[in-house]
């Protein structure tokens, strides 16, 4: 289905999973929705930490529709939204019109589901697309530059590639930095602070095989964590994994030099 039908499924809960290779060669977004009290300072938050933050749209106050996405409701068409009042996960649904409110600002997140299809083009293997999965996430120790309100460590995506891989997987990522860019790690967890690689913060855990590395990439529920700093009256996110997708093309995000 191209990106109007995959939203109108999502729209009508026909399709609820991760959207991890469900969008094609359309670009996927992260969502965060504030109060326009918080959004200054979110904004200067994406502003100094653009690797975690790449913010592609900012929907104005009230508004509901993604100029990017035809016929789109930013309150419908992702399949499971994170609410947290306070800084504390109070419910993950797949519909927030009971939450709208007037003063609501929406910022769109480049994400690197977008960049997983340029991974597969070049004929390789993503493990959790192959086992139908969600994307591994993990907490670091990387402090992000704060503003405002928000402040917290990095969050990371991992995928796991084939040592003689990495050179090209670097690469093909690097080529879109609106979406995350190339990784900020590979090799050993421990050094950004990850205890357990078998048990991610966010998402679904994969094997790794003998030969292969966990590759590191900034990542789009790095707010999510900043929120548990910030403590907003109430904050609306995507559920990790599950994204908000558009008409974009992935090539435009692509860049060659």
């Amino acid at each position: 289905m191209d990106s109007k039908e995959l939203r109108e499924a999502i729209r009508n809960g026909e399709f609820t999973g991760t959207t991890s290779g469900a969008a094609g060669h359309k670009v996927q977004a992260n969502l965060v929705i504030l109060p326009k009290v918080y959004a200054f300072d979110f904004l200067l938050y994406a502003m100094r930490n653009k690797k975690a933050v790449p913010v592609i749209e900012v929907i104005e106050d009230g508004q509901t529709k993604s100029r990017f996405a035809d016929g789109s409701d930013i309150r419908t068409d992702v399949p499971k939204y994170n609410i947290y009042e306070d800084g504390v996960l109070r419910e993950t649904t797949d519909d927030i019109r009971g939450y709208w409110r007037d003063d609501f600002v929406t910022f769109l997140i480049g994400c690197s589901f977008t960049f997983e299809q340029a991974l597969l083009d070049e004929g390789l293997s993503i493990r959790h697309i192959d086992e139908r999965r969600n994307v591994a996430m993990y907490k670091t120790n990387i402090a992000t530059d704060p503003a405002g309100v928000f402040s917290g460590e990095l969050v990371v995506s991992m995928r796991p590639f084939d040592e003689s891989e990495v050179e090209t997987v670097t690469r093909v990522t690097g080529q879109f930095p609106e979406m995350h860019g190339g990784p900020v790690h590979y090799g050993s967890p421990h050094e950004i602070g990850i205890r357990d690689i078998a048990c991610p913060e966010y998402g679904e855990a994969v094997e790794i095989g003998e030969r292969e590395m966990p590759v590191f990439w900034a990542c789009g529920v790095t707010p999510q964590n900043a929120a548990l700093n910030a403590k907003p009256s109430i904050m609306i996110t995507h559920a990790p994994g599950h994204m908000f997708v558009t008409d974009l093309e992935n090539e435009d995000y692509r860049k060659n030099n």
